[in-house]
């Protein structure tokens, strides 16, 4: 008897180790964080980049050995964010940070049930992505980029900079989702200002010298770069050509103002990485993303370009100075 029952505790045991391996296996599992760009390669995006590795790193996580980041780059191809969206769903990730508003889109299109953190979404609620600011209520929340809403704050600042402003072209990326309602946004915006404004699409990278071309000709005094993957990725050609046609460029990515826009008003974008990361953080320690409250912008940056603003004689006025949060090209 007593054998019998030592042998069937033996077995027991034995029919347990490979479980009690398993559940040690699974322990040991590093969660996998997919990282949803817009650009073609990683040099491209080592801005950002590198901000969210240190964000990670700060937090405790090392890439290869407590988490594993895969990195996509869709190379601003409307096809090529669906096709890695899916092929990041394939991996069965943790969680995924989708950059752009394409990539939080095609990502909230692939799943509804694996965590999604995007970083730059605009209007977020409009678009699907979460039924309300506080409640996202479903897979998807991160921070909601005012990409319409600050619309008539930077021509007020343009002006200031130039107060003979009165023609103003808007630079816009046509495959927008919400073009029109940008363009319409501006336009209010400038009429309460008395400035006669119009929109100027930006198709591709190799139209660029030939749209600004087209702005100088059509006599603008200044340019509002809109929203647009396509328009931070080609930022440094689009600076070149405002010096080129002596066209001030007021943008919102602070980023992009030494390679040649007269200034830049909008989101501390660097800190809107480093809140993707944490909200990855709170998800990968069990949050749900449905309780996680989407973010707007708690603090928004001026940067002035004195070196743009001497190139084409304009003198900044001491009280936008005094008001910048960064004064470049001194």
């Amino acid at each position: 008897m007593r054998r019998r029952q030592f042998i069937k505790l033996i077995g027991g045991a034995a029919a347990a180790w490979p479980l009690a391996a398993h559940a040690q296996q699974s322990s040991n599992k590093i969660p996998v964080v997919g990282v949803l760009w817009h650009a073609g390669s990683a040099q491209e995006e080592e801005v950002y980049r590198s901000v969210v590795v240190k964000a990670f790193n700060e937090l405790g996580y090392i890439d290869g050995k407590n988490i594993r980041l895969e990195h996509r780059f869709p190379a601003e191809n409307p096809d090529r964010f669906r096709t890695l969206a899916r092929e990041l769903v394939d991996l069965k990730p943790d969680v995924i940070i989708a950059v752009s508003n394409l990539s939080a889109l095609e990502a909230k299109r692939a799943t509804i049930t694996i965590p999604i953190v995007f970083v730059n979404a605009f209007d977020p609620v409009g678009q699907g992505l979460v039924e309300s600011l506080a409640r996202p209520g479903g897979n998807a929340t991160g921070n909601s980029i005012m990409a319409i809403d600050l619309s008539g704050k930077r021509l007020e600042l343009l002006k200031e900079a130039i107060p003979n402003l009165s023609r103003v072209a808007l630079l816009v990326d046509p495959t927008v989702t919400f073009k029109e309602r940008m363009i319409k946004s501006h336009q209010v915006a400038a009429e309460a200002l008395g400035i006669s404004l119009w929109p100027a699409e930006l198709s591709a990278p190799d139209d660029i010298e030939q749209v600004f071309a087209k702005m100088a000709q059509d006599r603008a005094d200044g340019v509002i770069r809109g929203t647009g993957t396509m328009l931070f990725n080609e930022r440094a050609r689009v600076g070149a050509s405002s010096l080129k046609h002596r066209l001030p460029v007021m943008t919102y990515v602070a980023e992009e103002v030494p390679l040649g826009p007269l200034m830049s008003y909008g989101q501390d974008l660097p800190d809107f990485f480093r809140r993707a990361v944490a909200y990855t953080d709170k998800i990968l320690k069990g949050a749900k993303p449905a309780d996680l409250p989407v973010e707007q912008p708690t603090k928004l940056k001026l940067v002035l370009n004195l070196k743009t603003a001497k190139a084409l004689g304009i003198t900044f006025p001491q009280t936008l100075v005094v008001s910048a949060d960064e004064v470049i090209g001194v």
